[in-house]
């Protein structure tokens, strides 16, 4: 059933766009119900043809719409929120922000209002509705944070976490994106070395990560119950996992997952 409410999403960059894109796929929105804002509205050209509200004035999008996806980034924040500060109505409006860093205090202490926050943070896989988005909030009694699932939930998978484990989230689920598809491009060249033509090789790694996600996410199963499966005495799998361990293959994603992490924390000063 398609929301009666409008949303903006002040910051139309990659993952705001994606947002838009989820949106419109999931039927819960229309495209002329969903204002999407930039410096250079040029850039947004293709959107505005597809009946989506493109436009270079945040107040404007503020003032048309009930639900504000913030999707700036950290260093412009501070300059969006005194711009936007006088036209929100606490009892109208739910802010769901994805700026990386900035915590719910954040935009209570400068709009001034008790107005109602959501922290999320999706990756762009929402762009065609496989997201990973966790959610936090202050309370977890309002109802806001049921619309915010209701939101993301149609374009993904979500899951509600403590505000203090967002800057992780960041980390493990929208930098994560990036990991496991240099991951998937690390495999096809192998796939090309043994004798794959180079889109052939590509479409058999995209494809068996897929697989494997599946296994995890649909059955629920366990990395390593499936890893036993494939791994046989003196056989290629096991000889070419320890391999990879010996050259530190985990060790490597996990270092990177924290590094990540540790830049995220200091994104929004």
């Amino acid at each position: 059933m398609e929301s009666k409410k409008n949303v903006a999403i002040i910051g139309g960059g990659n993952i705001g766009l994606a947002i838009a894109e989820g949106l419109e796929n999931s039927k819960l929105y229309s495209p002329s119900g969903i204002y999407i804002t930039r410096r250079n509205i040029n850039l947004l050209k293709a959107y505005e043809e597809k009946g989506y509200k493109v436009t270079n004035d945040n107040k404007s999008a503020v003032v048309n719409s009930e639900i504000i996806i913030i999707s700036v980034q950290p260093k412009q924040l501070d300059e969006l929120l005194i711009e936007i500060k006088e036209l929100i109505d606490s009892n109208k409006h739910l802010i769901i922000s994805i700026v990386s860093g900035a915590g719910i205090k954040v935009f209570k202490e400068a709009l001034g209002k008790d107005v109602q926050v959501i922290r999320a943070m999706p990756n762009t896989a929402i762009a065609i509705r496989e997201s990973m988005t966790c959610l936090a909030s202050d309370t977890k009694t309002n109802g806001s944070l049921k619309i915010a699932e209701e939101i993301f939930s149609s374009v993904g998978k979500t899951l509600i976490i403590d505000e203090e484990l967002m800057v992780p989230a960041t980390a493990l689920c929208a930098c994560g994106i990036a990991f496991f598809l240099r991951a998937v491009r690390a495999a096809s060249q192998g796939g090309i070395e043994i004798g794959f033509h180079s889109e052939e090789a590509l479409l058999m790694a995209a494809q068996t990560a897929k697989g494997a996600a599946s296994l995890l996410v649909d059955v629920e199963s366990h990395p390593e119950s499936e890893v036993d499966k494939v791994t046989t005495p003196r056989g290629c799998t096991i000889s070419g996992l320890n391999q990879m361990e010996h050259n530190g293959f985990s060790s490597a994603l996990i270092k990177g997952i924290i590094t990540s992490a540790e830049k995220a924390a200091k994104l929004y000063t």
